[in-house]
């Protein structure tokens, strides 16, 4: 029997190739993109080993494999089963799509290299002829896949491994340290629809949205999204939460929100510094949280812990830390555990708090507590930091239309719209600038299909407006406008360097944090 562990992307390789379909729940099913992990059936399962070699980041093993931590993914993977009985598994029929006759010398441009950008790329390249130009502001590819996953589930960065095999590709050029907008360097999207046939925008949602409570711009309170960005090396998200460590430090840390990537960062922040140590987590925040060495973390849930936004195996994989305990208080009307002094430098725990809401945080010169309102009652919890993880919307492009409420760029089932409603012709987006914040790395790639599918079909009908210009002008205008563009080799040339710094410190790679720095690595080439 094979199970699927915590390092599943949800890319969904393996029920394509799983002879008795037991792999759940499919992307034709309820609840695909809404769990970050697929489900082996372990009574159906034929012990064929497939999953596992189609699986792109490593997430599935025999049961008699698995590492201690990952027992606990045997229960995951049978109770899936147990709780949903009306998913059976047996053959089913293969549906393969139309191949229409696309015009020659199709030119299309997409904007992000999230997974995305990434399942956009590989979708375009099996079922058309064109030739791709990638675009991304940021000298390495990846995204939130690179800049997102915490830094101790290395396995899911391996989806990454499929993509760079896509940039290898003859028909697709690569383009990063490259930004899209109306700044003076920037290339505009009205002069990406002069030059492509067609432009992706894969630009995901890493805009945070904000508690709207007093003290919420205290030094010490911030964001997931800033600080996952600080902890993951974003270049740009250098500013370290001043998180005090002195005498009257209380060593905890109160989270707003109960998402995957709220229990992410309560993972990380009290997690012991030695064992962060061996993960590629950037420098800069390894050694503050040395320094601060957090010892407690307490998660606030708006409503009860059974509508809690966290997956149950992003929850349960928290009795895996070593050392850290995990405490739930999930009755409004129950005794409140004591969080107004500091916390128990002799230990380490996660303190989950439902039914509960911040009322103002509360600090002169930084975070010093957050006002609570848990049921009925009013309380102050001490802490050093505050980090809200309340939702995410896009970030407006000059030049696209943006739809402000929702965070999104507006569109129908992925084609762009203007203003007034009207479809833009050759203009799409896929991913969460598409739909919002929801699903993981895999529920992306569905949505990219499908986005690619319309534009086939856009290509096959001639609505496309076909780009006057030569195959080589884009070229020229990067050239002009942007001073360091990077390619593929520039690229393997940064992921080259930063592997060898962190083999040289036993660690997957340490990674650059200054665009710079990256544009010289990128210029360096093997001797």
């Amino acid at each position: 029997m094979f199970v699927i562990t915590q390092s599943c992307c949800s890319d969904a390789a393996c029920v394509s190739v799983c002879p008795v379909n037991c792999i759940h729940p499919t992307p034709e099913e309820r609840g695909f993109g809404s769990s970050d992990i697929l489900h082996i059936d372990p009574v159906a399962c034929i012990d064929c080993g497939a999953c596992a070699d189609a699986c792109p980041v490593d997430a599935i093993f025999p049961a008699d494999k698995l590492g201690t931590r990952d027992k606990v993914f045997l229960d995951i993977n049978a109770d899936y089963y147990k709780n949903n009985p009306d998913v059976t598994s047996g053959w089913s029929g293969v549906t393969y799509p139309d191949i229409p006759k696309l015009p020659a010398g199709l030119r299309v441009a997409l904007v992000g290299t999230g997974p995305s950008g990434g399942y956009a790329l590989r979708t375009l390249l099996d079922r058309t002829e064109a030739d791709v130009t990638v675009i991304d502001r940021l000298p390495t590819p990846g995204g939130l896949v690179r800049a997102g996953v915490a830094p101790d589930h290395p396995g899911t960065k391996g989806v990454l491994h499929g993509f760079d095999l896509l940039y290898r590709d003859p028909r697709v050029t690569m383009a990063t340290n490259v930004s899209v907008g109306q700044g003076p360097d920037d290339i505009t999207p009205a002069e990406l629809a002069e030059h492509f046939d067609a432009v992706f925008y894969a630009v995901g949602a890493s805009e945070s949205r904000r508690l709207g409570i007093p003290g919420e711009d205290l030094p010490g309170s911030t964001s997931a999204t800033e600080l996952v960005a600080w902890y993951n090396a974003v270049p740009g998200a250098d500013v370290a939460p001043p998180i005090r460590h002195d005498d009257a430090a209380s060593g905890r840390a109160v989270i707003v929100g109960t998402g995957n990537v709220a229990l992410d960062v309560a993972r990380i922040l009290v997690s012991p510094p030695e064992l962060l140590a061996t993960t590629d987590i950037a420098d800069r925040a390894l050694h503050i949280l040395e320094q601060q060495n957090v010892h407690e973390v307490v998660v606030l849930g708006r409503r009860d812990q059974a509508h809690a936004a966290y997956t149950s195996a992003e929850y349960r994989a928290l009795s895996t830390i070593p050392g850290v305990e995990v405490v739930v208080h999930d009755d409004p009307e129950a005794p409140l555990p004591d969080l107004s002094g500091p916390a128990d430098p002799a230990s380490r725990r996660i303190v989950f708090l439902f039914h509960s809401a911040p009322t103002a945080i509360i600090g002169t010169a930084g975070v010093e507590g957050v006002d609570v309102t848990t049921g009925t009652r009013e309380h102050r919890i001490a802490a050093d930091l505050a980090v809200r993880s309340i939702g995410y919307r896009s970030v407006p492009i000059a030049g696209l239309p943006f739809d402000q409420t929702r965070g999104v760029f507006p569109n129908d089932e992925g084609r762009m719209l203007d203003e007034h409603g009207a479809v833009m012709p050759g203009v799409y987006v896929v991913g969460w600038a598409k739909r919002g914040p929801s699903g993981g790395i895999g529920a992306n790639k569905l949505c990219a299909q499908n986005t690619v599918e319309d534009f086939i079909s856009d290509a096959a009908n001639g609505v496309l407006p076909r780009s006057a210009r030569e195959p080589g002008d884009f070229g020229k205008l990067l050239r002009a406008r942007t001073r360091h563009v990077i390619g593929y080799r520039g690229m393997r040339a940064i992921d080259r360097i930063e592997r060898r710094r962190g083999q040289e410190q036993g660690r997957p790679r340490v990674k650059f944090t200054r665009i710079p720095d990256m544009v010289g690595a990128a210029g360096r080439r093997r001797k």
